[in-house]
Parts: C-alpha cells; sequence; structure tokens
C-alpha cells in the first residue's frame, strides 16, 4: 500500500461530487489491500474502500477518515467440479465489464446480460448486481474477504444473505451492514459453452433481446445487444454525454407484496420475485411414515418498475428543479445526474422531491440504490 495526495472524490465518482477526502491509500495487490485496511482499523479511523465509484454518492464536506482505492486486478481460470462449466477468481478491484468481456471471449456464459455495468468485481456481490433478470448470485461460488478485525476467509456465497440489489455486506441508507467486511477476490462458476451459444430463458432478457424462439445464440450477440441498449438509456459511461454523469439506477425497483401491486395501476410493469422452484425437503430417514408433506402455497412478492412510478408521478426525464444543476437523465427516469458542477446537496434535493412525488402519488417510499458517504436524502 502507499499513501497518496489525496484526490477530490468528485474526480473518482461517476456522480462527480465530493470534497478530498483527509487521508487516501492505493492498494495493487491483494496483500497491499489487506495491510492497508489492517493499518486503518489499527488507527482507529473512519474508512471507506473506493472502487469504480459508480455507485457511490458523496457529501460535499470533506471526509475525515482514510479513504482506500482498491486497484487489484487479475482473473485466474479455475476447474469447476461440475461437467460443462469453468470456474474464474477475479481480483476485486478489477474492472467489472473488463470481465463479462473476457467470459464472453473465452465462451463462458452467465454474466453476458450484466454486461455495460460500471463498477469493479469486488462490489458487485455486495449489492447482488444484475441486469435483464440475470445476477451475480447465480453464479457467485465464493468470495475471498477480510472482516473488520483483519481475519482473512473464504465464504460461501450461501452465507452473504444474497436477494434483490442487497447482501448482509452492503451498507443499507439509514442502516449499518450486517457484516463489515471488504472482498479480496471473487469466484464464479459459470457454463462453458464455447462458441455454440446458449438458449436464453429468462422472460426479462428475452424481451430485452427481442427473441421470438429458442434458438441458441452467441454471447457476444447479446453483449452487443445489452451494449447498445445500455448506451440509449444513457447507462454507459461517456464523458461526452452528461446523461451518463449518474450513478446509474439511483432508485431501486420497489419489492411490494402481492396485494400492494394489485392496488397499483394495471400498466405499471411489474415481475414475479420467483420462488425456489427447485427446493428439496430433505425428510429424516427415521423419521420418514411414507408421506409428504404437501408444498405450502405462499404469495410471492412482486417488483415493480420505479421508473414507471417516477415518470407517472409527474417527473419526466429532463426534469430538473428550478436553478439546480442537478437533473434527471433525458433518456432514462431513474438516472440522476450531474449537469455539470452540481452539489451532493443539489443531487439530494432532487432525489428528496422525487420521492416525495412518488409516495403522494403511489404510497410507495422509493429506495436509493447508491452508497451514500456524508449526505442524507
Amino acid at each position: 500500500m502507499r499513501d497518496v495526495a489525496p484526490i477530490a472524490l468528485s474526480q473518482l465518482t461517476t456522480l462527480r461530487t465530493g470534497a478530498a477526502p483527509e487521508r487516501m491509500l492505493e492498494a495493487r495487490t491483494a496483500d497491499e489491500l489487506v495491510e492497508a485496511l489492517r493499518e486503518t482499523w489499527t488507527r482507529g479511523d473512519e474508512w471507506f474502500v473506493l472502487g469504480g465509484g459508480s455507485n457511490l454518492f458523496v457529501g460535499d464536506e470533506t471526509f475525515e477518515g482514510t479513504v482506500i482505492r482498491v486497484l487489484t486486478t487479475g482473473i485466474e481460470r479455475l476447474e469447476s467440479p461440475h461437467p460443462g462449466r469453468a470456474r474464474v477468481r477475479v481480483q476485486a478491484g478489477h474492472d467489472w465489464d473488463a470481465l463479462v468481456a473476457y467470459t464472453v471471449e473465452h465462451g463462458l456464459a452467465g454474466i453476458e446480460a450484466m454486461s455495460g455495468i460500471p463498477g469493479t468485481v469486488g462490489a458487485a456481490p455486495v449489492q447482488n448486481v444484475g441486469a435483464y433478470g440475470q445476477e451475480i448470485q447465480e453464479t457467485l461460488v465464493e468470495v475471498e474477504l477480510i472482516d473488520e478485525g483483519g481475519e482473512v476467509s473464504v465464504v460461501p456465497a450461501s452465507e452473504l444473505g444474497l436477494g434483490f440489489r442487497t447482501s448482509v455486506l452492503k451498507h443499507h441508507y439509514g442502516g449499518a451492514p450486517l457484516r463489515r467486511a471488504v472482498i479480496l477476490s471473487v469466484t464464479l462458476d459459470l457454463a462453458d459453452v464455447g462458441d455454440a451459444g446458449r438458449i436464453v430463458r429468462g422472460e426479462q432478457l428475452r424481451r430485452a433481446l427481442a427473441l421470438q424462439d429458442d434458438a441458441p445464440v452467441p454471447l457476444a450477440w447479446v453483449r452487443e445487444r445489452i451494449l447498445a441498449t445500455r448506451a440509449v438509456k444513457g447507462m454507459l459511461l461517456d464523458p461526452d454525454d452528461p446523461d451518463t454523469t449518474s450513478a446509474g439506477s439511483f432508485f431501486q425497483n420497489a419489492i411490494v407484496p402481492e396485494a400492494v401491486a394489485r392496488a397499483l395501476p394495471p400498466e405499471c410493469p411489474r415481475w414475479p420475485v420467483a420462488p425456489d422452484l427447485d427446493a428439496v425437503t430433505v425428510i429424516p430417514l427415521g423419521a420418514y411414515d411414507g408421506t409428504v408433506p404437501p408444498i405450502v402455497s405462499t404469495p410471492t412478492d412482486v417488483k415493480v418498475s420505479a421508473a414507471w412510478l417516477i415518470e407517472h408521478a409527474g417527473i419526466s426525464k429532463g426534469f430538473k428543479l428550478p436553478r439546480s444543476r442537478a437533473g434527471v437523465s433525458t433518456k432514462h427516469a431513474l438516472a440522476l445526474t450531474n449537469r455539470g458542477g452540481a452539489t451532493a446537496g443539489e443531487i439530494a434535493e432532487l432525489a428528496r422531491y422525487i420521492s416525495s412525488r412518488v409516495h403522494a402519488e403511489f404510497g410507495l417510499l422509493l429506495q436509493p440504490e447508491p452508497v451514500l458517504v456524508g449526505v442524507d436524502i
């Protein structure tokens, strides 16, 4: 690790907000990252780690603590215990989209629909990144992490509490993570399809790709279509496009009970949060009496479109508050953008206004998706 002259966080985050912190460290290897974290924790500093800065909303005041930049990179291909699959172990600071490009190039399927998502690999499990119905939890095997206190361990995905854009590692707005830890590396298990392509099953992805049949499609074709779709929505970073000066989707799609979803207008897009249809019921042999307990049907939650809620609460694409340099993207209602020199206060004011309009119109409280540091909504 090495101490570096603190850089303004507005230069290192895609929302372009934040002053320089009191102290900044850089870690370019896993060992350096462990050393930096242990040293920071020994000092008792306030701290956070910074990867790509694409899911971070930083306040205008100086962060009184240490920011650790995670600059580790590297992909290691491993054998999978499952036929027809392969594993990759990736360092936390590796660019996420560069990893997706690598997997597509090598015929490894499972994360191609998440092409173009900005940020680093280490951040992906923290919020269980996903797009078009595909989530990292579908392929995640384990992570190597260091808990606050300095212990390094390998943790299986099943212990990360992965849910819709969440995990036990995520710092939710208004609360602390259930487990204070930093990911050092991520291991994924992917289908080894080579050049044969793959049959696309998910409804959301099929709709995004406009697929009409069940013929296999090349992974590279899926990636190209997803990147084009994200570009149209202003969700690919482009220094010449102010609509991309954002943290991506600022609000999460709302997860609500079926009864709440039924009360929304029927034209509001929604998708069931499907239960585990492959769940296995294990009955101890000594307790088996020849009968299998009936399956209990429970209501499922429903995911509803936050973008639709925002637009139908009267917030149009390109909306701005008077005299504000923050605005809704002209391409996508979920993205709040820095139109040039906006303060964190201006962006937060816009977020509060949008949230209040949606709550007044539909009774739902939208939750911010970025991690907030030194700013309130």
